[in-house]
């Protein structure tokens, strides 16, 4: 089967970049540019017509790669037109008549590139990574990942556990027949260095995912004490309806931002306090819910609600930063006891001391972006299979040690296959399609 998609943008455009690729590739292009293939990867200036007439659609560049030289490893071509969306639409009306050929569905050009062994799966998940970056580190992060480092590691990695694996079906296969000791004693070592390697690379504080995903921010607190204005003021735009009514916000309420370089998801919850409005109830266990996963809370509080006996008490930890805000309305009869969570001060209304608050969210990001590992977990599947991975080892050390080779083989089996599910070096086709269904049509 032959697919197409628009990758470009959609929407107007200077330039539309249509991709195709399959076996009828080469006969779409002879069909609507009514010529003969240009010359592989040169650039060629073509008019491009509508099938069995000389109604011309566009005039622009055509690109031609012959299998198996191309992004996908099958004959491959992109169109270059002007990108209004007329012309797009007439392209792709035409190159749905060619036979066996259909529009592609998201990411699949990146599918089929893995499928025929162009790139593994660490590097085909880097690339919708850095399609959606929207930050400096976030980019920086998915071309580091691929530059195949990873990739690299968990395949050595990969390797040494098939080279023990290789031993032990030796010894249950040759019972009979003395491995020379050293190599025994290999076997044990190897493992459990194997083991360590793997430990040191999931305790990680989860900076990869935190790049990938932004640092969670949820911004807490007692009813109309000012945390949609705050929302609203770091988001620079009217997200969260404000009101003086209590209660106003009743869901989530989400904003991606870019921080200096670091990405940022922070949320605007409901106001907690005691209430019995199920709607309420509920957004106020939401609220507590996004505090409890966030990487930082900033609970915002005024003069007046000022109460550490209730649920705030049980919020204040290390990741907490104590906001008081509308000091514009007074504030000298606050208790002493507070300067022990050392609150900034501040007045959203007046944008006094709002600063002091962003910089001490930065403080907080620059801590929570670094790692001394060169190999980063940028998704939860990767950290899942590597937690199988070193259970599976420990499993085979336990049974190893009292010389249950056939059970400890299985369990160096799994562990393998746990590495391998990574890169995609076993059957993963019951992952394939939640990975690239997160990419773009034309990806």
């Amino acid at each position: 089967m032959t697919i197409y998609a628009l990758s470009s943008g959609p929407g107007v455009s200077g330039i539309a970049v249509i991709r195709i690729s399959g076996i009828e590739t080469s006969d779409a292009i002879r069909q609507i540019t009514n010529n003969k293939l240009p010359n592989p990867r040169l650039a060629t200036l073509k008019k491009f017509n509508k099938f069995n007439t000389s109604e011309l659609i566009d005039e622009g560049i055509l690109l031609w790669f012959p299998a198996p030289e191309s992004y996908t490893g099958e004959d491959m071509a992109e169109i270059h037109v002007h990108g209004s969306i007329a012309v797009v639409k007439s392209i792709l009306d035409q190159l749905s008549k060619v036979k066996n050929c259909r529009l592609a569905e998201p990411g699949e050009f990146t599918k089929l590139a893995f499928q025929n062994g162009k790139i593994n799966l660490l590097k085909a998940e880097s690339i919708s990574d850095l399609i959606s970056a929207e930050t400096e580190i976030q980019r920086q992060q998915a071309v580091k990942i691929m530059s195949g480092r990873s990739s690299e590691k968990f395949n050595s990695l990969r390797k040494k556990l098939l080279k023990i694996l290789s031993n032990v079906e030796a010894k249950i296969d040759f019972p009979e027949e003395d491995l020379p000791e050293d190599v025994i004693q290999n076997i044990k070592e190897d493992s459990e260095k194997i083991r360590k390697e793997i430990e040191k690379i999931l305790d990680d504080q989860k900076v990869g995912e935190r790049i990938r995903e932004g640092f969670k921010i949820a911004i807490i607190g007692p009813t109309n004490a000012g945390k949609s204005s705050l929302l609203n003021y770091l988001s620079n735009r009217d997200i969260a309806i404000v009101s003086e009514i209590a209660g106003t916000t009743r869901d989530v309420i989400e904003a991606h931002l870019n921080l200096d370089g670091y990405p940022v998801v922070i949320s605007d919850t409901a106001g907690i306090r005691e209430s019995k409005n199920e709607i309420e109830k509920k957004g106020i266990k939401l609220a507590l819910k996004r505090a409890e996963d966030a990487d930082l809370n900033i609970i915002v509080i005024e003069p007046k609600s000022i109460d550490f006996t209730g649920f705030l008490n049980d919020l204040v930890s290390k990741k907490s930063i104590i906001v008081i805000n509308k000091i514009d309305l007074g504030y000298k009869n606050i208790n002493n006891e507070i300067s022990k969570f050392n609150p900034i001060f501040l007045s959203i209304k007046n944008e006094t001391n709002l600063n002091e608050l962003i910089n001490r969210i930065k403080d907080k990001l620059k801590n929570k972006f670094v790692s001394s590992n060169e190999t980063l977990i940028t998704r939860e599947r990767h950290r899942q299979s590597l937690e199988a991975c070193v259970q599976n080892l420990k499993n085979f050390e336990e049974k190893n040690s009292h010389q249950d080779f056939d059970k400890a083989a299985e369990d160096l089996r799994l562990a393998t296959r746990h590495l391998g599910m990574i890169v995609g070096k076993v059957d993963v086709e019951e992952i394939l399609g939640s990975i690239f269904s997160d990419f773009c049509i034309g990806k």
